[in-house]
């Protein structure tokens, strides 16, 4: 059983498996990992190719568009250890097509699907419970800390949802940051973040909008369990309604 390494980056991960499916009879066979640097570490290393890592995906968005996407979300989920088994669905992809989802008996497909739909449901749920606060000047600025990493398919919702606005959303947990402005969307790294004040607006938007919260509910039909299922502690920290 042959094992092979990569950088352990994205690009990396997606080039050494495109290397594998090109070069290797059996893919299923073969065990990829991501380079530790150690000793007595043992495997081939696979230099990162972009463009080859590009051209595959590429070629699996346009032949099986189901994967792709299944791929797309795995690749947000940010996971370790998962390597073999991306590679091995990847070739059972090639095999079977995009009805491959649907072999969850397969214990590489169960994991992978598994991930990409964890990944794809927060980035759906994130659309309903991300909130954007005014600023002093006028800007707005939304702050989440996602399991998984969200921020650039989220920031492209919000560029159509919020088209006429100024806008942040910043990932406290990756230190990263988007920046929407006059048609302009920019990624960036933050070292240190200090929130901002919000406008007298925002914060009397913000009382009444708790005000509202708290007096809507009907106290008999409380159900926090169904609450906390829809709408999940972990994220209650930056949501007005729950301060």
């Amino acid at each position: 059983m042959n094992r092979y390494l990569y950088d352990g980056t994205a690009d990396g991960l997606l080039s050494a498996i495109s290397w594998i499916l090109e070069e290797e009879q059996e893919p299923e066979q073969v065990v990829l990992a991501e380079r530790e640097d150690t000793l007595f570490e043992e495997g081939i290393f696979l230099n990162t190719d972009v463009a080859r890592s590009e051209a595959l995906f590429s070629r699996f968005r346009k032949q099986l568009p189901d994967v792709a996407q299944t791929l797309y979300f795995f690749m947000l989920a940010e996971s370790n250890g998962m390597a073999t088994n991306l590679l091995h669905y990847m070739a059972l992809a090639l095999q079977h097509g995009d009805r491959l989802n649907g072999y969850l008996t397969h214990p590489a497909v169960k994991a992978i699907v598994h991930l990409s739909r964890k990944a794809s449901r927060e980035l759906h749920r994130m659309k309903g419970l991300l909130r954007f606060e005014q600023l002093c000047d006028g800007a707005y600025l939304a702050q989440m800390s996602p399991d998984h990493n969200i921020l650039h398919p989220l920031s492209h919702h919000f560029r159509h949802r919020l088209k006429a606005e100024h806008w942040f959303i910043v990932d406290r947990k990756r230190h990263t940051a988007a920046h929407w402005h006059q048609g302009s969307l920019e990624f960036g790294t933050i070292e240190q973040f200090n929130v901002p004040a919000l406008s007298e607006q925002e914060q009397k938007v913000q009382t009444m909008w708790r005000t509202f919260f708290a007096t809507i509910a009907i106290q008999e039909r409380k159900n926090p369990a169904l609450q906390r299922s829809n709408m999940p502690m972990k994220y209650w920290k930056y949501l007005t309604e729950k301060q």
